[in-house]
């Protein structure tokens, strides 16, 4: 019997796997680990799926039909290789999603975000706007909800917010997006796509097959463009002002948009945001006109601008009071994703610091933190090398969470900056940084709601 052969046991492989037992389409499972877990086994059981571990046998492509690629499976593995020089069609989940997608409905519209950084913010910014005006919008792809699992229980109508890695842009053939971006492009993932030539072309490939209902939006300053034909509609944005259809920042904080018609509205100031930083900005600007393309009204675009908290543990704004603002940043899990989070807010800062340590000098954030400290808090068992590194700058030790927060509530006045963003893992108190974010949300909560 012809079979689908899925390649790689994560999240991706397993949407795929779970989508063709409930369509009735027998497929086989290979994954380079040998030992399985067992609700994994399990969970391919109930789907009758026949899983292959710790090789990919070539034999199973003697009775394919198809083989559907994870996105961290390198198609350059012999096994993908030789399915190709059989002629047997490698496509990824995100190909299959969309083929599924249009065969259901083939004007759902589907809004797809690449770049270096950025893309989950965006992602998830977009479907807020869209909601903020009544439009059903799933966040999925590369942000964790599969396009797959969001077009099998999406309702009628609803748009698809697509983020996309380069790694799945890898393997589309048909996949067509209403609107597209690339956010940016700096070097990433070489060690997979060899030379920033070959990570362009495979980032490029987003804008593929647009036709010209379809938009497609590029930084202003980008030094790459997209294909010129056959998308005929084009915007961009950036730091000014944008000729034709785009989007920009003015130097008053101004969020300016430009529809295709020439129209100029001025939606907020940038002040409004609760994302901050110039990133978010640019993210923000993104997002405008991605929901503009989707049919976000103006009125939902400055609703869902002002609204929009950030991803958890993301630089996130949870909470104020008084004044004083409070941002979970526990994603920040070394020293450069905390330098990001200085780099984005104005300060004062008081500052979160520690967990367990992972090895990396702390000294780069003295110079960030110039002119924006006002105080850190050492806590966990990294104390000892922030001391070392940082005991020149106001600190306070408390080895404790909850203490250590406590402190910077009672150190906090109006126009302070509580921040989260400990530069270190969570794994000396807490299970994940998850773990860690949602404790220290907790608290901030528990902060507002006392006298």
């Amino acid at each position: 019997m012809k079979h689908t052969i899925i390649v790689g046991a994560g999240k991706s492989g397993l949407a795929v796997a779970r989508h063709l037992f409930a369509n009735g389409v027998p497929s086989v499972l290979t994954d380079s680990n040998p030992n399985p877990d067992k609700n994994l086994l399990s969970q391919l059981a109930e789907w009758e799926v026949q899983g292959f571990w710790g090789s990919h046998p070539i034999t199973l492509l003697d009775n394919a039909n198809e083989v559907v690629l994870s996105p961290v499976i390198n198609p350059n593995i012999p096994f993908v290789q030789e399915a190709i020089r059989r002629g047997i069609p490698v496509i990824g989940e995100l190909e299959l999603a969309h083929r599924v997608l249009r065969a259901k409905d083939p004007t759902a519209i589907i809004l797809a975000i690449t770049g270096t950084n950025g893309k989950s913010t965006t992602t998830d910014l977009t479907a807020h706007l869209l909601k903020s005006d009544g439009i059903p919008a799933i966040a999925c792809g590369n942000i964790g909800h599969t396009f797959l699992d969001a077009v099998n229980s999406a309702e009628s109508g609803s748009r698809f917010v697509v983020e996309c890695s380069s790694y799945q842009l890898e393997t589309v053939h048909s996949f067509r997006a209403d609107g597209a971006t690339i956010l940016n492009l700096t070097p990433d993932h070489l060690q997979r796509h060899g030379t920033m030539t070959a990570y362009l072309k495979a980032k490029l490939r987003i804008f593929e097959r647009q036709v010209q209902t379809d938009l497609s939006i590029i930084p202003s300053n980008a030094d790459f463009q997209t294909p010129a034909s056959p998308c005929s509609q084009m915007a961009k944005f950036g730091w000014h002002s944008i000729e034709g259809q785009g989007a920009w920042c003015d130097q008053e904080g101004n969020l300016l948009f430009r529809s295709a018609d020439e129209v100029i509205t001025n939606l907020i100031n940038r002040s409004e945001l609760l994302i901050p930083g110039d990133h978010n900005v640019e993210n923000s600007l993104v997002a405008i006109l991605l929901a503009t393309h989707g049919g976000a009204t103006v009125s939902a675009l400055r609703l869902g601008l002002r609204t929009y908290p950030g991803l958890r543990h993301r630089l996130a704004f949870c909470g104020e009071k008084d004044g004083i603002r409070a941002y979970n940043d526990s994603k920040g899990t070394n020293v450069e994703a905390t330098l990001t989070a200085i780099h984005a807010l104005n300060g004062p800062i008081i500052l979160l610091l520690g967990g367990e340590d992972k090895g990396s000098s702390y000294c780069p954030l003295i110079n960030a933190l110039d002119g924006k400290l006002k105080q850190t808090i050492f806590l966990g068992d990294a104390i000892p090398m922030l001391v070392r590194d940082l005991g020149n700058l106001p600190h306070y030790i408390c080895k404790d969470f909850d203490g250590a927060v406590a402190r910077a509530f009672e150190l906090a006045i109006p126009g302070d900056q509580i921040l989260l963003s400990p530069a270190c893992a969570s794994f000396d108190q807490f299970k994940n940084f998850e773990a860690r974010g949602e404790r220290f949300e907790y608290l901030v909560n528990e902060w507002i709601a006392s006298k």
